[in-house]
Parts: C-alpha cells; sequence; structure tokens
C-alpha cells in the first residue's frame, strides 16, 4: 500500500473526503468536466455504525460520475466523518436515554457496593531489595541484573538494610504501627516474569500494621462521604517485583530483568470504601504523600505506582453475605482487578465490575471469586483467570533469609524528620500565603511536588525585593503566576508533559529569582500587565534555548535516580553541553542553568548579567517600561472614542455607560499605558463640557 499524502490525509480526517482510487472519488485528468470543488462535494456517506460492516459497504466506490448523482448546479451538502461519527454517538445515547454523570453514577438504589484496594508502589532506594544491582526501569534492558535476580543456582538474597528507610517513612506517612520485628515469606506461583518461581514478601509479618488515612471533600471523594471519610489500612508490606514484559506480534514476549527484585511496598487497606469516585481519591492522596515524604518518586504516569482493586456488592435489604475479609463481615463475594494504572482507571473499572455483578445477580447468576483485566476506554471488565486461594501459594517463611529487626530509635528520627504532609502543606498555603484551596491542591499536586518548592523559592526572592514582608499578599502575586501564567507557556520545542522542565526540586527553564523580580517591577507599576505577561514568553524562550533537556537517569556512583541535564539519547554522560547563548556560556556543571559573566568567566547561578536583572535587560531591549500617558494624551484618546449616543445617556443619568467608553479607551491603547480611574475622570470632565 502507498504512502498517503499529508493534504489528502487531512482533508479524509477533517472533512471526510476521500480522493484515493475506488474511494468515493476516482482520479480523473485534468481535462475532465468535473471542476475540483464539485468532486469534492461528492464525498458525503452514511455511516449506521462506527466501523461496522454496512460502514464499510457504504465506502466502496461509485467509479462514474453518473453514479455519483450529482445533478447539473446542484452541489450535496459535505458531512465530515468525524461529525457523522459524532451525531451517531449522540443518537446512541438518546436511544438509551442519556449518559449517566459519574458524580451521579456513585450509588445504585437497593445495592451496596465494598471495595479493597491493594496499592503497588517502587521505593526510592539505590539499589534493588535483594542484590546490589542499582534499582532503575530506564536504562538500557538487562543491564542490571545480579545472579540472585535471575535466581542463578547456588546464589543467596541479602537484603540491602537501606531499602527500609523509605518504606518506614511511608508507613509513618500512613499513620501504621511499625512492627520492631518483621519477617520474609516465598509466596509460590510459576510466570515467566518471575524467574524463582516465587516472589519473596511479607505475609505473615509485616513491617506495618493498622494505619490510616483521612480523606477530604477537595481530594475528590464522593458527596454521599460528607467532609471527609476515614480509610483504615490492613498492612504494608515489602516485597519484590517482577520482570517487565514487553509484548510483540507472534506470541512474542521479550522480558527485562532489570526490574525483577526492585523493592516495592504493598499498601493494603480495609474494605471501607464504598463509592467508585472515593477509591480514586484515595489513590491520588496516597501517591502525593509517597512523594512528599520521599518514598516513591515515580507515579502512575510513569509505572512506579499501580492498584488492585477488589470489588463485592450486596444487597441493602437481604442478610449479610458469607464472605469475611480483614475482620470485616458480611460481604458478598468480591472479585480482583489487576493492575490499574490511573486514577480514572480505577473510577471506572469498579464502576464497570460493579455494574456487571449487579446484572449477574439480577438475572439469578452467581459471582465466581476471580481476577479480571481492565482495558482503558472499555466499558466492562474481562476475565483473566480464576482467582487461586491462599492455599494455592504456599506461602513460607524464606529460610534464607534473618528476620528484619527496626530499632525504635530510627523510628523516632524518621518521625522528626518526616516533614510536612500535602494536608499540613494544604493548611500553610491558605493561611500564611493567602490561597485558594484549589490553588493550593494544585501547587501541591503539580510536577511531583516541585511546582510548590519553586513558588517557595519566587515568594522568598519577592518578599527580599519587596521589603513589606506581607506574606499573603505576596503569595497571591507569585501564586497567580506560577500557577496560571506559567501553566499557559508552550512552544513546539518544549516537552509535551512538562513544557517548564520543572524538577520535583523547584529548578525549571525560568529561574525563582527572574519571575520575581518580573512580578516586583509589575507590583511596582513600572510595568504593565501585557509587558509582563510579553517579558515572560521571553524568559521561557530564553530557557527552552539555553538549557539543554533535562532528563532522569541512575548515577552510576550512588544508584541513585535524578535530574540531570544533557542529551538524552546519550544518558552515559552525566553533566551540560556548552554553548554560547548571548553574552553568557553555558557550562558543564550540577545541571543548574549557569552563565558566565564578564570577562573574568566569573559564574553565577541563575543570578544577574552585568550587574543587571536579566528580566531587566528584556525589558531595555523591547523598551517596555511603563510611562504614564499626559493630560492632553488623555483628553486625545477619550475624545477619539466618544460616542455621543453614550454620552447622551450618561447625561441622562446611566452613569455605569461610562465603564462602556473607559474599556474602549483601554482598548485602543495597545501598549497598555492607560490607568482606567484617570480615565474616567478625563471622560467624565469631557462628557461634562456637552452638559453645558
Amino acid at each position: 500500500m502507498g504512502r498517503i499524502g499529508v493534504q489528502v490525509l487531512r482533508r479524509y480526517l477533517f472533512g471526510g473526503q476521500i480522493s484515493t482510487h475506488k474511494c468515493l472519488q476516482q482520479n480523473h485528468k485534468r481535462s475532465t468536466a468535473l471542476n475540483r470543488s464539485s468532486a469534492r462535494s461528492l464525498c458525503t456517506w452514511k455511516t449506521p455504525r462506527p466501523y461496522s460492516r454496512s460502514a464499510r459497504r457504504n465506502l466502496e466506490t461509485k467509479s462514474t460520475p453518473d453514479e455519483w448523482q450529482s445533478e447539473a448546479g446542484h452541489t450535496p451538502d459535505v458531512v465530515p466523518f468525524r461529525k457523522q461519527l459524532k451525531d451517531e454517538a449522540k443518537k446512541r445515547k438518546a436511544e438509551a436515554g442519556g449518559k449517566i454523570l459519574k458524580a451521579d453514577n456513585q450509588t445504585l438504589e437497593g445495592w451496596e457496593l465494598t471495595v479493597g484496594i491493594e496499592i503497588h508502589a517502587q521505593l526510592n532506594t539505590a539499589r534493588k531489595l535483594f542484590s546490589a544491582a542499582a534499582s532503575t526501569i530506564n536504562d538500557v534492558p538487562n543491564t542490571h541484573v545480579a545472579l540472585f535476580d535471575v535466581a542463578i543456582p547456588g546464589s543467596l538474597p541479602v537484603f540491602q538494610k537501606e531499602t527500609i528507610v523509605p518504606a518506614l517513612r511511608a508507613a509513618l506517612a500512613l499513620n501504621c504501627e511499625i512492627q520492631n520485628t518483621s519477617q520474609f515469606d516465598r509466596k509460590h506461583y510459576f510466570h515467566w516474569d518471575q524467574p524463582s518461581g516465587y516472589q519473596i514478601t511479607q505475609y505473615y509479618k509485616p513491617f506495618a500494621k493498622a494505619g490510616h488515612i483521612r480523606l477530604y471533600a477537595h481530594d475528590g471523594i464522593a458527596k454521599e462521604d460528607g467532609d471527609y471519610i476515614d480509610i483504615g489500612i490492613k498492612q504494608i508490606q515489602i516485597e519484590q517485583d517482577t520482570a517487565k514484559t514487553m509484548s510483540e506480534p507472534g506470541d512474542i514476549h521479550l522480558l527485562d530483568f532489570n526490574r525483577v527484585g526492585l523493592p516495592l511496598i504493598e499498601i493494603i487497606t480495609l474494605p471501607e470504601i464504598h463509592h467508585p469516585s472515593t477509591a480514586a481519591a484515595l489513590v491520588r492522596k496516597i501517591q502525593i504523600m509517597l512523594n512528599a515524604v520521599d518514598a516513591c518518586v515515580l507515579g502512575m504516569q510513569s509505572g512506579g505506582l499501580r492498584a488492585d482493586v477488589n470489588v463485592s456488592v450486596r444487597r441493602r435489604d437481604a442478610e449479610d453475605g458469607e464472605h469475611e475479609y480483614a475482620g470485616v463481615k458480611g460481604l458478598g463475594q468480591r472479585t480482583e482487578i489487576k493492575n490499574l494504572s490511573s486514577f480514572k482507571a480505577v473510577e471506572d473499572a469498579i464502576i464497570a465490575e460493579r455494574d456487571r455483578q449487579i446484572q449477574v445477580l439480577e438475572s439469578g447468576g452467581v459471582i465466581e471469586g476471580e481476577t479480571r483485566g481492565w482495558t482503558i476506554g472499555s466499558t466492562e471488565t474481562r476475565r483473566l483467570r480464576g482467582k487461586e486461594g491462599e492455599v494455592d501459594y504456599r506461602y513460607m517463611p524464606d529460610p534464607d533469609l534473618a528476620p528484619v529487626v527496626i530499632g525504635n530509635d530510627l523510628v523516632d528520627y524518621l518521625k522528626t524528620t518526616l516533614g510536612l504532609l500535602p494536608d499540613q502543606e494544604i493548611d500553610v498555603l491558605r493561611d500564611e500565603f493567602g490561597l485558594t484551596l484549589k490553588d493550593a491542591m494544585s501547587l501541591i499536586s503539580l510536577n511531583d511536588g516541585g511546582r510548590y518548592e519553586y513558588f517557595r523559592k519566587v515568594v522568598d526572592e519577592f518578599l527580599s525585593l519587596n521589603g513589606s514582608g506581607d506574606a499573603k499578599r505576596a503569595g497571591r502575586l507569585c501564586g497567580n503566576w506560577v500557577l496560571h501564567e506559567m501553566g499557559g507557556l508552550t512552544s513546539d520545542q518544549a516537552d509535551e508533559e512538562n513544557p517548564l522542565r520543572m524538577t520535583p526540586e523547584g529548578y525549571c527553564l525560568i529561574q525563582p529569582i527572574d519571575l520575581a523580580h518580573l512580578i516586583w517591577y509589575l507590583d511596582t507599576n513600572r510595568i504593565t500587565g501585557k509587558s509582563a505577561k510579553r517579558v515572560l514568553v521571553e524568559l521561557f524562550q530564553f530557557g527552552l534555548n539555553a538549557s539543554p533537556r533535562q532528563f532522569k537517569r541512575v548515577d552510576p556512583s550512588d544508584g541513585v535516580t535524578r535530574f540531570v541535564t544533557g542529551d538524552p539519547e546519550r544518558s552515559e554522560r552525566i553533566g551540560l553541553i556548552r554553548r554560547t547563548v548571548g553574552n553568557g556560556q553555558m557550562t558543564p556543571g550540577d545541571g543548574l542553568i549557569r552563565r558566565t559573566v564578564g570577562e573574568q568567566g566569573r559564574l553565577e547561578k541563575a543570578g544577574p548579567i552585568n550587574n543587571k536583572p536579566l528580566v531587566e535587560r528584556f525589558i531595555d531591549a523591547a523598551n517596555l517600561w511603563f510611562s504614564p500617558l499626559s493630560e492632553r494624551e488623555y483628553e486625545k484618546l477619550a475624545r477619539s472614542i466618544l460616542d455621543l449616543k453614550v454620552v447622551e445617556q450618561i447625561l441622562a443619568g446611566k452613569e455605569g455607560k461610562i465603564n462602556f467608553l473607559v474599556g474602549q479607551m483601554m482598548r485602543k491603547d495597545s501598549e497598555g499605558r492607560v490607568d482606567a480611574q484617570k480615565a474616567a475622570v478625563v471622560l467624565r470632565k469631557i462628557i461634562e463640557e456637552y452638559r453645558k
């Protein structure tokens, strides 16, 4: 099949027009009597159902102009293919009685949903759990594999004790009771991603138990749960990850053993969740908390966290179910949905499985205990395999590993150094920096907490320039620019997922001191809002041109995943690529943007160049400093937009109309130099002349 031209593809996607051979429209010689416009107008077909057989039959050709049924002087309306698909979707929705919104789909009359969640999170450690191989999932496949990782006979596990530290931080953040002694067990099962035939986990004696997490309304829980809800955590256990499977056509499966043996924690909640949106909110908040305490820095979007959900339903008016889990009695038969990789998938899969179980029970069927799967975009779960009973895993204590003993002194130290948790940070942002709840939550969640760190740096720089000490006013000013103005920056050169290249440490393409100077100049009326936005774009573009791309990699010196700067295609090289930008030069170093200053080659980290801030140099170059209009200029501008009909209305008592004229003055002023209050005074003075 030949390559489809870009123009042909665009006409097909956006106009429903097909011009290739045997697809509605035949290629003709230039001498044909039909012109291009009339030919394009003949590309209409009916689509009974997207991608159905009848739809494909309607795509068959009518090879001659007569078959196109075009009458002279008449041009049929073109119906783009995408519009046809949307119309068909609307028709099906109307026939089904309309779509049920998720907000209205949290409960079903007569039925109670119960959900328990198991969250698997990759710990932020330098080494694997039982070998000295580096902990990474991004490097070349099968380059960080120890003998024990692939179960070479004679190799033994060696517990890497430093992996317990991030696990303890996670358990403390989730209010768990730390067990002084825990042990590892073998969970036996056979699969190609588990070389040894068993997984090392903590089944009988986990290191943390009896925790809880509180979810608030602003976390996104269902309205039926009220202002807040507490969800119990049964236990947290440390375990191995499996190898990564990459499937290819032809029933071929490639294995990357870099992932096998990576340290995970499994967070097991009690079955105390009764609404799908609350389940999604729980997973989202746990991801934020794990990142905040530096226990797990890779979220769902990066494959570092995934969730399994256990779903059961029972009739509200019937006797309690016969099943029990973790001391919670009266439950229905549960099914498990494995490996959900997004918050939306968690909610959608629970809704789909709940509805499936209800349908089975209402039709007289029985729910089987089984493992099911979920595909993003689907409307129902699919059966994977029958659920194995616990006895089938043949749990047994691992004879090659000694118990893990955790001292109280270590636990106490980690408690005191845990730092602020997300809920506490939100309170600080609202109480001390005057932000709204919505803005505070956005700062906490964006860029793995990096936007929050960046905000604090900008506020500190702004307060040092401003000198007022008013943190609330500074917080509101800086928050608007850090969240909203910077959030709208984009470029073809920028990364799609992280255009600012914001790191979790709070560094990005626009240095905090540069943004602080920009906000300060605006706040002191030295530039206008329009000019400030223009300078912000210039700073963003400067950063894109000056800064080599940052990416994640494992530092070979200690195995810790860090953000480094350089060429992502040559990840073995750490440091900056040397480049010349303006009168500064990029230099090798630690991943920060640095510029050489003056003839001495002195380095200043993102600071002033030639004793003048970068923002000020941009403003000078574009001549954007604010100079207010004179009285004469105000009067000339006011008379140029004056509307006599509006003047008569104002003189008749409709004072509010003067705001319309003020808006006309500001719209005509392309440089943003008009002050609204001053403009209103001048307009009133001129209008009074008409009264006389």
